[in-house]
């Protein structure tokens, strides 16, 4: 058995945190906010999360050092906003060789570092972890299966995290490029806003399929050039991610797009679906770093003027098909 930490209270924190606890080990789940706390003391239940039961031997804090102090994992379960600021707030806690999973899906505006360079960065003494791939909070806290992946610097650390979350219906593969993994769990966000967008346009099948298979190909060739691996975008944190975000109802960033292609602003898509929309936070960033490598990112371009330019949606779909002639497979000879 595990002594786990779950830093951060909302639905994934405490999907994981059932999970976890399912499969027989101690936890103890953390909010900086007092009220959430109180209420899954009180009730049980996270409000997203209905019919989710938590057991009375889970723990919930505001207290840090309850939350790290002997715990042989931590979970980073934070929004991606807020990543920087919780790891810098648990710094001086963590033990050195503390192992941390990071379970959010960003990329920080300004510095352009993913989240796991974030926290390695804040705390430095820790072995810093992933876990990503199609997972929704809603069906992981009901049992349904699931397959993730989990990346790390030493395979000895990846089949430590790999042994902890593993379960009959929880699939964990393990993987070291960390990188190609948490850009596809970022970069997927972008490219589920234009999904949601077309959709709230009143588009079809073809235009979903067009977004999803185009948007793969944007996410290699910018993940490659920054060093990931082609075949982590192949699988299921790159295109298994992307359909599952690109295509359901519980994937907030879907949501707030199909929002937006009905005419809401961002603001008002994010206030009425009312949780954190992290391809909004992603975005500006994946646009600078196209440019820092000399990347084409046209549906991730589209997305960004849509959200920050004031460009409509339609025009940008438009744009999307009248750009200039391309061919699909760069490499491919043709017979003469």
């Amino acid at each position: 058995m595990a002594n786990v930490g779950i830093l951060g209270a909302g639905t994934w924190g405490i999907a994981l945190a059932e999970l976890l606890h399912k499969n027989g080990h101690q936890v103890t789940v953390w909010s900086v906010l007092p009220e959430e706390i109180e209420l899954l003391a009180r009730e049980r239940e996270h409000r997203m999360l209905p019919g989710v039961k938590l057991p009375e031997d889970m723990k919930f804090t505001t207290n840090e050092e309850e939350a790290v102090t002997g715990k042989d994992m931590l979970v980073m379960a934070v929004a991606s906003a807020y990543t920087r600021e919780t790891a810098a707030r648990f710094s001086s806690l963590a033990a050195e060789g503390q192992k941390i999973v990071n379970v959010a899906k960003g990329i920080e505006e300004g510095s352009l570092k993913t989240l796991s360079q974030i926290i390695e960065e804040e705390i430095p003494q820790a072995d810093v972890a992933v876990l990503s791939g199609p997972s929704h909070a809603e069906e992981v806290g009901r049992g349904l299966p699931t397959t993730i992946v989990v990346g790390a610097k030493s395979r000895e650390t990846a089949e430590y995290i790999q042994n902890i979350f593993m379960s009959e219906v929880f699939r964990v593969y393990i993987s070291s490029d960390i990188l190609g993994i948490e850009l596809g769990g970022a970069l997927k966000n972008v490219v589920a806003l234009a999904a949601g967008i077309a959709d709230g346009l009143g588009y079809g099948d073809n235009t979903k399929a067009a977004l999803i298979t185009r948007g793969i190909a944007e996410i290699a060739r910018l993940g490659t050039a920054m060093g990931g691996k082609f075949e982590t975008f192949c699988g299921l944190t790159g295109i298994g991610d992307l359909i599952v975000t690109c295509a359901s109802m519980h994937s907030r960033n879907r949501r707030a797009g199909i929002l937006m292609g009905q005419g809401r602003t961002y603001e008002e898509a994010m206030a009425e679906v009312k949780q954190v929309v992290e391809g909004v936070y992603s975005a500006k960033a994946a646009l600078e770093l196209s440019r820092k490598y000399d990347v084409q990112l046209p549906i991730i371009e589209q997305v960004n003027a849509v959200l920050f330019n004031g460009k409509g949606a339609g025009q940008a779909v438009k744009e999307l098909m009248l750009r200039d002639r391309k061919i699909e497979v760069s490499d491919a000879s043709w017979q003469e």
